[in-house]
């Protein structure tokens, strides 16, 4: 009897208290979203299982949980910690991404950086609201709508708030299609959501291939800080573009990224203990990241608005939108939108110049914010 009550207290059902009910709920609505809504199911899947392995009531010093030395998930979390997993991305992202409406509309790249005012507006909020430098810095990036590039500076900043502010990046990410339509109705009228942009020129190899190279050293010179994700990042692209790196290039758009991107959503869900994850803090980081994501994709908006003052050919406004760096979430939306005042308006290819550009913003920011913060 006494072997049968000792193995009853050792059991999950015996340790577990409201705050892992709590989380595995969270875990089983990440589920949820990415396989019966389909939301980013390559995000929230690998994150709302790592959230229900976390989240699994055990003795401590037995080495199982993430944050217990010598664990193996304490060895894979630290490609999360060390910023290993999110530079992988980037390599993966760079062999995916195609610059050419950036190099044909370069424009657009100016929506790109307005998108990151969102970023900078919530760093003060969250200074104002008592968070230490270091960790308004990781709130406030959660506002470029970029899971890796907030990973990677919480990493660098503010440890310990990983797995809330990676939850609120991604979780935010997902809920684009919900977030965003509004703000761009709110923002823009009917007449303005009916410009059509014009076609673009077509871009020569030669421009494709000189742009990774010179833009790693612009923005590289500019934010050092920004080397480990925008140094991988253009080398993805220009392997892409180079053509005789193809396998290469094939490989980190497929398979190391995919890897990656398992053991870094897996990773960053099971950090979502609920004796760590559900504190005061972490509502405020989800409400603070609501704003930034909010603002930054207004700021776009608005920007775009600015711009058509001063242009003779005028452009969507709804594509300041996608100048998050929600790839390719908020382009799809700016799409969608724009298609539902008129089907034969098609915003897709300059959605994903802004895009882009919010990409290298958004890790621009990061660079900039860590280069302060240290």
């Amino acid at each position: 009897m006494d072997l049968l009550i000792q193995f009853l207290t050792n059991t999950g059902f015996y340790l577990a208290d409201y705050r892992n009910i709590i989380m595995l709920v969270v875990g089983g609505v990440f589920l949820y979203l990415g396989t019966a809504k389909n939301y980013e199911p390559l995000l929230l899947v690998p994150i709302g299982f790592g959230v229900l392995v976390g989240n699994v009531p055990f003795f401590k010093g037995f080495g199982l949980g993430i944050y217990e030395n010598n664990s193996v998930l304490h060895y894979l979390y630290f490609g999360v910690t060390s910023g290993l997993y999110p530079s992988i991305v980037f390599l993966g992202l760079g062999a995916m991404t195609d610059f050419s409406s950036l190099l044909a509309r370069p424009k657009l790249m100016l929506l790109g950086a307005a998108a990151q005012g969102g970023i900078f507006f919530t760093f003060v909020c969250a200074l104002a609201l008592g968070f230490l430098p270091k960790e308004a810095g990781s709130i406030a990036i959660i506002g470029g709508a970029d899971g890796p590039t907030s990973i990677f500076l919480t990493a660098k900043l503010a440890p310990h708030l990983i797995g809330p502010i990676a939850i609120a990046a991604y979780s935010y990410m997902a809920l684009i299609p919900v977030i965003q339509p509004p703000i761009m109705k709110l923002l823009t009228t009917r007449k303005e959501r009916l410009i059509r942009m014009p076609e673009m020129r077509t871009v020569p190899k030669r421009e494709r291939l000189i742009f990774p190279c010179v833009a790693v050293f612009l923005c590289c010179f500019m934010a050092p800080a920004s080397i480990p994700l925008l140094g991988p990042f253009f080398f993805g692209n220009f392997m892409k573009e180079c053509g005789v790196t193809e396998r290469l290039a094939q490989t980190a758009r497929s398979s190391i990224i995919d890897i990656a991107t398992i053991f870094l959503g897996f990773t960053v869900g099971a950090s979502t203990q609920g004796d760590v994850f559900l504190t005061p803090k972490s509502v405020g980081i989800f409400c603070l990241g609501a704003i930034a994501f909010s603002i930054a994709t207004g700021s776009g908006i608005v920007f775009a608005k600015i711009m058509n003052l001063f242009l003779k050919e005028k452009i969507n406004p709804l594509l300041g939108a996608a100048g998050v760096s929600a790839v390719p979430g908020s382009a799809r939306e700016v799409q969608l939108m724009g298609q539902k005042e008129d089907r034969t308006n098609f915003l897709l290819m300059d959605a994903m110049a802004c895009n882009a550009s919010g990409v290298i913003g958004s890790a621009l920011a990061a660079g900039v914010l860590w280069s302060f913060m240290v």
